[in-house]
């Protein structure tokens, strides 16, 4: 009987810059259809393990699956599966957000691409801007439509880095409302890299929190709380971030 392989394998991975050890023998993996969250400080890792998965960055170990491919040795098999989002990526500010998505969903190959993109202004309101230059739209204009580029190519992995940074809670909690329906409707997986931890706690089945590069602890948002004895996971995320390096549980 055959079985859908997990959307994401990382492996002992370990990425070093000359005398620093960035990443240092992370693993973890993504289900089919899951959301796990991977948390940590700024300088935990997290971008540099992203660039690694994406085929940016080459690990000097371990090994990396995406969608049942080895990463990079198999990484154009897979990259019209998989997109990036992340609100610090700025598209080219002098062309259109229409013009912008033309761009990337040629990139992408996606066929009947008018149609597309319409069907993406329609689920994430970019109608009233569509054709405004993409330097002139405000902080939760530019999140929707970093969020649509990213969706273009309807990808089966997701990777996510802040997605609703500098949002107000009501543009926020509606950009989480879309990534929860775009996952059930195409029963995609998200690897999300956020330090906002209510929203850790709505969208991940599972959570990894690195620190000094290293998997400090993991499980699911409940368990972890319990396991800590805490009422949030933001309380969670101090006491694993605040603890003597020997004192850690993986």
């Amino acid at each position: 009987m055959s079985t859908v392989p997990p959307a994401l394998v990382v492996r002992d991975l370990v990425k070093r810059f000359g005398a620093v050890t960035a990443v240092d023998r992370i693993s973890f993996t993504i289900p089919a259809g899951a959301t796990v969250g991977l948390l940590g400080g700024n300088g935990a890792g997290k971008t540099t393990t992203i660039g690694m998965i994406m085929g940016l960055i080459e690990p000097d170990g371990g090994e990396i699956a995406v969608l049942g491919h080895p990463i990079p040795r198999e990484r154009d098999a897979v990259l019209g599966r998989m997109n990036f989002e992340s609100p610090y990526v700025d598209m080219p500010h002098r062309l259109t957000v229409r013009q912008n998505l033309t761009v990337f969903g040629r990139l992408y190959a996606v066929p009947d691409l008018k149609a597309r993109i319409a069907r993406l202004a329609a689920d994430f309101a970019l109608g009233d801007f569509l054709d405004r230059r993409a330097g002139q739209l405000s902080a939760g204009q530019k999140t929707r439509v970093a969020l649509a580029k990213a969706l273009i190519n309807e990808p089966d992995l997701l990777l996510l880095d802040e997605p609703t940074a500098s949002l107000d809670p009501d543009t926020a909690d509606w950009v989480r409302g879309r990534l929860e329906d775009y996952r059930a409707r195409r029963g995609a997986s998200i690897l999300l890299a956020s330090h906002n931890m209510p929203e850790v706690e709505r969208l991940c089945d599972e959570v990894v929190v690195l620190a000094r590069g290293r998997v400090e602890d993991r499980g699911t948002p409940a368990d972890l709380k319990a396991r800590y004895g805490r009422d949030t996971m933001e309380a969670v995320f101090l006491d694993i971030a605040r603890r003597p390096r020997a004192a850690a549980a993986i």
